[in-house]
């Protein structure tokens, strides 16, 4: 049973420490994502790095839209991976939509955790005025979504470079547009949806992990406010602003996002 999670999120564990640290991917992408930051933390941690089914080279059969049609059928992904591999003191850094992911997750089994970090990471995309801003109107969710329908590859060319937010390196745009490009559109569109129309503020208070989370100075996705929001209504939690800007400091600001990393981490 074991083998058959590692091959079905198609599992990848390297480095030299003990301590595990596992890297969740956010939407429309996979682990490859992690690769200018994850060798950063090889000497000092046992990485872990995965697919969510239905997202990079993990085994498309073993999609199910129904576990997978809200947050917690992807926190069980995480939490099988856990399990399969008898993780404990998990370091999760988890990506954009993988923050509440893993959030889910450490409710769900808090002794399996350490520490928590989100990068970019948002409760809730839509705006609920007056008392919460996510970004987006319901509409702008909407149009987006009947995009995916109409027009994937269009789709995929508006949105990567909305995501990656650093126009002067067209590289990176380019390598996240093919990325949402490469997905299954069936499956990519589900999770579009369950991704966008997810609102997780009232789980936040719940979360007894410590964490961390790193709000860039400039985000289309996930908005400065966001972050501020966060960080009142998470306990436990510390907020850092980057100079990094766009939706993705992982790769276009890597050095940046692992020396913040770090020093979170780091004994006071």
């Amino acid at each position: 049973m074991s083998q058959n999670i590692l091959l079905r999120n198609n599992v990848k564990v390297m480095g030299r420490g003990t301590q595990p640290m596992l890297f969740a991917h956010g939407f429309g992408c996979d682990q490859n994502m992690w690769r200018f930051v994850a060798p950063s933390f090889a000497e000092d941690y046992r990485l872990i790095l995965f697919d969510y089914v239905g997202s990079g080279r993990s085994e498309l059969r073993a999609y199910n839209r129904e576990r997978y049609s809200n947050l917690n059928g992807y926190a069980q992904d995480i939490l099988d991976i856990c399990e399969a591999l008898e993780l404990k003191d998990v370091i999760f850094v988890g990506h954009s939509v993988s923050g509440m992911i893993g959030l889910l997750a450490a409710i769900k089994e808090p002794k399996r955790f350490q520490r928590l970090i989100f990068v970019s990471p948002s409760p809730r995309y839509i705006n609920d005025a007056p008392h919460y801003v996510g970004g987006f109107e319901r509409r702008d969710i909407e149009e987006l979504l009947g995009t995916m329908d109409k027009n994937y590859i269009g789709w995929a060319n508006f949105l990567g470079p909305l995501v990656m937010g650093n126009p002067n390196r067209p590289e990176l745009t380019a390598e996240l547009t093919e990325s949402f490009c490469s997905t299954d559109p069936i499956i990519a569109r589900r999770f579009a949806e369950v991704t966008f129309f997810s609102d997780n503020r009232q789980d936040l208070p719940n979360l007894t992990i410590p964490s961390l989370i790193l709000q860039c100075s400039e985000d289309l996705i996930a908005p400065r406010v966001v972050g501020d929001y966060l960080h009142r209504n998470v306990p436990r939690s510390t907020l850092r602003v980057l100079e990094a800007k766009g939706h993705c400091p992982h790769m276009s600001a890597p050095d940046e996002t692992s020396r913040v990393i770090k020093e979170y981490l780091s004994p006071a």
